[in-house]
Order: structure tokens, then C-alpha cells, then sequence
């Protein structure tokens, strides 16, 4: 008698490395509506989860701050479809957990995501908006270069044949994706799992509270309580196709 049941296929996983820091963040997908982002330190080889989100992250239009510290991300959630979110939106939070310093409402797949030029500040792939007034992204510099802008994205650098998706970590090391598990190809000998992701089950969990607190506080200016509203991300307007 042939069973009907079939196991859970491994999940996906797609890697992005800080520029100036042994860091990295883990997108690990699955089941199909769930994303995981994990932290990995890349010179100890430790890995710490973070948030769950039930909605689609494009992990290639993503990015990490050069220190890795904060995480750029693009989500399309449609349950948020009407709201003042909009279905689809570009945000800022600290890394691995997805509480939002900084929101940017999009409303369209089309585009989105984009890069940081240092350690705080970011262009995105989308015209230019006001932050949502719940996540202002104070302590950011924000630029927009528009939805067909030629910001770069993160891709697998094709090294390994049958691995899913490869790359470079910071010193070097050949690091590859098969099968849910995150795989290290040193110049010889066997390869070495570094971790197994498969054996995860969604479950969302409240950021922390050091991952809500925000870049800069905003501060009452003595005997002018009405203009204390401190400021919003510094909004850089370009023209589409002029971003670098």
C-alpha cells in the first residue's frame, strides 16, 4: 500500500552579507507563507532567529547596513491591502527582527527594496513618500530613485552546481544553500553544514525591546512644547535613473 502523505519540502534560504562586518541575515521561506529572518555571525558561526512574518519578503531587493546592524526589507502582505500601510511597503528595522524604525507605503510590487550607502543611509526602489507616521524612520537619510531605478540586487553568485545559492562570507569562505541547510565548501576536505534550517515552525514572537527603540529620541525643546515633533527621515529627492 503506497502512502498518500508526503514530507514538507526544505525550505528556501537566501543570505545577505554586511559590506563591514562579520554579518549576515538569513531569509529562510517555509512553509510557503512564512518567512524566518535569522542572524548569523559569520566569524563564530552562530545563528540567532529573529521575527516571523506571514506575507512575501523579496529577499534579491533587500539589503544590510555595512556594519550589519539594521535590515532594509520590502514585504507584500495583502491582508494590509486599504490600510495605511498599503499591501505592499519598504522598511527599516534592526536585525533579525522586522519592527519597523522606518516604513515607507508603496503600494505596488513593481520596484521596491533598494540599498544602504553607509550605515545610515538607505536609497530605495520607489518614488518618493512620506514615512508612515507610526515608523518615521528618525536618525535616517532616505533617497528614492524611483521604481525602475538601477540600484543593484543581491544575487547567488553560481558557484556551486547543484547548490541553490552561493556566495562569499567576509573572509572568503565558499558558503552555499542546499536543501534547507547552509553548507561551507573550505578548499579541501568535506564539505561542513554550518546549520540546518529545516526543522523550524513558524512562531511569531514580539520584537525585543532593545530592536523598538529607536535610533534617535526626539527631544521637547525647553519652553517650546509645540514643536516638539522631532523629525522625519530626511527625504532626498532624485529623479529616476539618476541614483548610483
Amino acid at each position: 500500500m503506497t502512502s498518500t502523505l508526503q514530507s514538507a519540502p526544505p525550505p528556501r534560504l537566501f543570505v545577505i552579507f554586511a559590506a563591514d562586518a562579520s554579518e549576515a541575515v538569513i531569509f529562510r521561506r517555509g512553509p510557503s507563507q512564512w518567512y524566518h529572518v535569522i542572524r548569523w555571525n559569520t566569524a563564530s558561526d552562530e545563528f540567532y532567529p529573529g521575527a516571523w512574518l506571514r506575507g512575501r519578503i523579496y529577499p534579491e531587493r533587500c539589503d544590510l547596513s555595512p556594519n550589519g546592524e539594521l535590515l532594509l526589507y520590502f514585504v507584500h502582505q495583502g491582508r494590509r491591502l486599504g490600510t495605511s500601510y498599503s499591501d505592499a511597503y519598504n522598511a527599516i528595522s534592526r536585525t533579525p527582527w522586522l519592527e519597523a524604525l522606518g516604513l515607507w507605503p508603496q503600494g505596488t510590487t513593481w520596484g521596491g527594496g533598494g540599498r544602504f550607502t553607509d550605515n545610515r543611509n538607505a536609497t530605495l526602489r520607489c518614488y518618493p513618500v512620506e514615512p508612515h507616521t507610526r515608523h518615521l524612520g528618525l536618525g535616517l537619510n532616505i533617497s528614492f530613485g524611483g521604481l525602475h531605478s538601477h540600484l543593484p540586487g543581491h544575487v547567488s553568485t553560481e558557484e556551486v552546481v547543484d547548490g541553490e545559492w552561493s556566495g562569499r562570507d567576509q573572509a572568503g569562505r565558499l558558503v552555499y544553500v542546499r536543501d534547507g541547510t547552509l553548507m561551507l565548501r573550505p578548499a579541501s576536505g568535506p564539505d561542513i553544514c554550518l546549520a540546518d534550517f529545516n526543522n523550524c515552525s513558524p512562531d511569531p514572537q514580539p520584537a525585543p525591546e532593545w530592536a523598538r527603540r529607536p535610533l534617535v529620541t526626539r527631544v521637547r525643546p525647553p519652553g517650546n512644547p509645540r514643536r516638539a515633533r522631532g523629525r522625519s527621515a530626511k527625504l532626498h529627492r532624485r529623479r529616476p535613473g539618476k541614483v548610483r
